[in-house]
């Protein structure tokens, strides 16, 4: 009998845990739950495919569990939030999360965005069997190591980030519109806050590339039309 795919739930929440213990085990998934941050970082094993977390829990909330899990593993982590700032946003992506879904939320929608969380490791397997290095100015793309390098040093992105950078470094000069990167990216369908998640996630891979000046000098933004590496 084939193993089934191993999801950790946290949420301080018993009926928001019960709720989706039930969805994703229809699902045919594996759950783990925990009851907070810390119970989360304490049951997190390689067994484990995918994490879902609260953002606002006791003892450790789901930033902080998703830094410490992050340190351990690269495997996708997903937040769940009742806030949806840009703030908030960028807090949880910096700390290593991927995506992240707003309560309320449907069955359909969640099982969508955990389905697409899961098919990247299968899509890493293909980038690295593509061209072994792409050179933008003083930066290197190393797909075979999946590493963003300058002067030597490795420059930390998470997945997200450098598949972002891998895609428009891939296509120098093409103009990738928000909705393309979006769903290029995160396999799924583009929805009206995917915007703002791409944007945050660019601005972050600015960030980490010290390229936040007034003139860019590695990711450029064709205004009205998208982003683009020259």
């Amino acid at each position: 009998m084939e193993d089934k795919i191993k999801i950790l739930v946290a949420d301080d929440a018993k009926d928001i845990r019960e709720l989706l213990k039930l969805m994703l085990e229809k699902a045919g998934y594996e759950v783990v739950l925990a009851v907070n941050g810390r119970e989360a970082v304490e049951k997190f094993d390689d067994s484990i495919s995918l994490v879902i977390l609260d953002i606002m829990m006791p003892r450790i909330n789901g930033v902080d569990a998703c830094a410490q899990i992050r340190v351990k593993t690269d495997v996708p982590i997903l937040f769940l939030t009742a806030k949806s700032t840009e703030a908030d946003m960028v807090e949880g992506f910096e700390a290593g999360g991927d995506d992240y879904l707003t309560k309320p939320f449907s069955s359909t929608e969640l099982l969508l965005r955990v389905k697409a969380l899961l098919k990247r490791p299968h899509m890493a397997d293909k980038e690295r069997e593509s061209s072994s290095q792409i050179v933008i100015q003083d930066i290197i793309l190393d797909t075979e190591l999946q590493q963003v390098i300058r002067d030597g040093q490795e420059i930390p992105l998470t997945e997200i980030e450098y598949r972002i950078l891998l895609l428009l470094a891939s296509n120098r000069n093409h103009i990738f519109t928000a909705k393309d990167i979006y769903e290029k990216v995160w396999q799924e369908e583009f929805m009206p806050n995917s915007s703002n998640t791409v944007m945050v996630h660019i601005r972050n891979i600015r960030k980490k590339l010290g390229d936040t000046g007034p003139s860019p000098k590695y990711l450029h933004n064709s205004w009205g039309r998208g982003y683009r590496v020259v």
